[in-house]
């Protein structure tokens, strides 16, 4: 059967504050703190299984092995060698926002009837430009049917693509066709538009979209300034809603409009600026929770628990809700380890609209499995780690080791090598 299938990123043992991603300003905030690893894993693979339990189809990828000495290796250096800037970026986490790992378009879109996956390149930051290659494998291996999936590297650099982050479809029904919105940016004060539309254009011609159901709309620039650096931060889109901020586009009533004309049967839900500022959407993670639709039919929204703690935001969700809106149910969850670092619900998944059957089984979650997953990361996950223990060699081998069992535990054991 078509339907959605939510795919998280496990958090890895290397998660830590070294606050490298500029315009993500929780990133930056929370600089030169101690992370919980642990914690974060933990609660990542809680959201799971709720959403699991709500009877909603949920996968995972692995974190990725870190340090990542292969991508030193070419900057001509090592992990007992390298800066501290370096050592901080070999050991990123980053790749636990799964929103990132890819662009994905569901077969109902694409010309040849199968889903199209193209790999991120996250070429303007570079703790997570040398994410692809190992997102590329596990992406290849867990859609290995190619009667269903195509996997595609990359769009070239310089042209930035950051994936589903800023990316949105919109249809009847997962399995009809939709109506793709890639959202692109141009400035944004002192931080870096990341996504061009040069490679969303790329991706829509390598999926094979039709140009009359396919939209490309611009990021605001006082959005990105605000600190939305990926268009999840205040806009989602599930089925026939859309739920944005008033502020999210820098011509909201053309967009409003093409997208009504492409897809009549829209709901568009615009959270005012007079009701929810850009600054209270952004550090609440109003918009980067996840829209999905319950098995009954109705949409949800799953939020962090930062967006019931921030009154205008959580005053605005009872009244929508109160008021027989489209979004008929909230569900909180603490993800406040990913949230401290910029990632919130909707960062942590990459959603794919296919028959599970089709998917390799290692990467599909099941309670019995997240059961061992948790166990694993009780045993084997760092419990704090601070910024100055990523030149530790100590904690360099703890990270790989703990990644290995996890590989092994999974038998995905052909993911623990290097892919430099």
């Amino acid at each position: 059967m078509i339907t959605e299938i939510n795919f998280d990123g496990i958090v890895g043992p290397s998660h830590n504050y070294a606050g490298l991603s500029l315009g993500n300003l929780a990133s930056t905030r929370n600089l030169g703190k101690v992370s919980r690893p642990r914690d974060a894993a933990l609660q990542g693979l809680a959201k799971m299984r709720a959403n699991l339990e709500r009877g909603l189809p949920q996968g995972f990828f692995l974190p990725q092995r870190r340090p990542d000495e292969g991508w030193l290796q070419q900057l001509g250096t090592t992990m007992a060698d390298a800066s501290a800037a370096l050592r901080a970026n070999a050991m990123s986490a980053s790749s636990m926002w799964a929103a990132n790992a890819a662009t994905v378009s569901p077969a109902a879109d694409t010309a040849d009837g199968r889903c199209h996956l193209t790999v991120a390149n996250l070429v303007t930051m570079p703790h997570r430009s040398h994410e692809w290659r190992e997102t590329l494998a596990q992406l290849q291996l867990a859609f290995a049917d190619h009667a269903h999936f195509a996997v595609h590297a990359p769009v070239p650099a310089p042209f930035g693509d950051e994936g589903a982050a800023n990316h949105m479809r919109l249809c009847a029904s997962h399995d009809a066709p939709g109506v793709e919105v890639f959202v692109y940016g141009e400035a944004g004060g002192p931080y870096p538009a990341r996504q061009h539309r040069e490679a969303s254009e790329a991706i829509a011609r390598i999926h094979g979209l039709d140009p009359a159901r396919t939209i490309f709309a611009r990021q605001s620039d006082a959005a990105i300034a605000a600190g939305a650096f990926h268009n999840d931060v205040v806009a989602v889109a599930n089925e026939r809603v859309l739920f944005t901020h008033e502020l999210a586009f820098a011509d909201r009533e053309g967009f409003y409009a093409e997208l009504r004309e492409k897809l009549p049967e829209v709901e568009i839900v615009e959270v005012p600026a007079s009701a929810v500022s850009l600054a209270d959407a952004i550090t609440s993670y109003l918009f980067n929770a996840q829209l999905v639709t319950l098995p009954s039919g109705e949409p949800a929204l799953v939020l962090p628990g930062e967006a019931q703690e921030n009154r205008p935001v959580w005053s605005w969700l009872q009244a929508h809700v109160a008021g027989n809106g489209p979004i008929r149910h909230l569900f909180v969850h603490d993800l406040r380890e990913s949230m401290a670092n910029g990632g919130g619900p909707a960062c942590l998944r990459l959603r794919v609209v296919a028959d599970p059957e089709t998917v390799d089984p290692r990467f599909m979650a099941t309670p019995e499995k997240l059961d061992r997953i948790e166990a694993l990361v009780r045993e084997h996950w760092p419990e704090e780690v601070a910024v100055e223990d990523l030149s530790n060699p100590a904690l360099w081998r703890q990270v790989v080791a703990a990644r290995a069992a996890l590989c092994v535990e999974l038998d995905l054991r052909e993911l623990d090598r290097e892919f430099f």
